[in-house]
């Protein structure tokens, strides 16, 4: 067999699993549809109810991401001082919350014990 047969051979073998394998995968590959009608009848209505909330779930990802991206400061970075501040505004409301729920055992206490 000639050089020339065997470069033939070699990149015909090549292509074919370079275009086959990729095409086999898409082929026996199950569509979502399909996957959707395989689950069963509970799991079809929870994910239906939940499809609206993991929609807006990944918008919001989606949105923070571009916000985040607009910093000088890389993303994992502006995510990280987000988390920070988020954290912070938390604790100063379970703060707050805190103060008020004492304010009103408080006061309270200051009813039920003066005598009227």
């Amino acid at each position: 067999m000639s050089k020339a047969g065997l470069w033939f051979k070699m990149l015909a073998s090549g292509a074919i699993l370079m275009i086959g394998g990729p095409a086999l995968v898409y082929y026996v590959s199950p569509t979502e549809e399909e996957l959707y009608k395989r689950y069963n009848p509970e799991l079809q209505k929870r994910s239906l109810e939940n499809r609206e909330q993991k929609q807006q779930d990944f918008d919001n990802f989606v949105n923070k991401l571009k916000e985040y991206s607009k910093s000088d400061k890389p993303i994992w970075a502006a995510a990280a001082e987000d988390e920070a501040r988020i954290k912070a505004n938390n604790a100063e409301e379970q703060r707050r919350i805190a103060a008020e729920i004492q304010k009103r055992r408080d006061e309270i206490k200051r009813h039920s014990i003066s005598p009227d």
